[in-house]
């Protein structure tokens, strides 16, 4: 199983909700087995520069590279983009 997780932050905090509005959008990729869009609730004081995460689960590599081959991932990173400051991404392979 390939657990992906993304962090991003907001340039402007007014865009939070909206970023994480079109980022769910990803979840209606058929390709995970897991999808979670949360915002940061930020209790942590030496890292709250996170605004949102997105969390999912893929059986194996193929199905997280037809995830982001798909149109719908295009066009989300299209409009999510222009709003976001920083994105981290990390894909760990998990034994579950």
């Amino acid at each position: 199983m390939i657990r992906h997780i993304v962090f991003f932050s907001a340039r402007r905090q007014e865009d939070v909700e909206t970023i994480r509005e079109e980022l769910s959008a990803l979840g209606k990729i058929p390709h995970s087995t897991c999808f979670e869009v949360t915002v940061n609730t930020k209790v942590d004081p030496l890292s709250d520069e996170i605004d949102i995460v997105v969390y999912a689960e893929f059986a194996d590599l193929e199905a997280l590279a037809a995830y982001k081959a798909h149109p719908v991932y295009d066009q989300t990173t299209l409009r999510v983009r222009p709003m976001r400051e920083l994105r981290y991404s990390a894909d760990v392979v998990a034994a579950r």
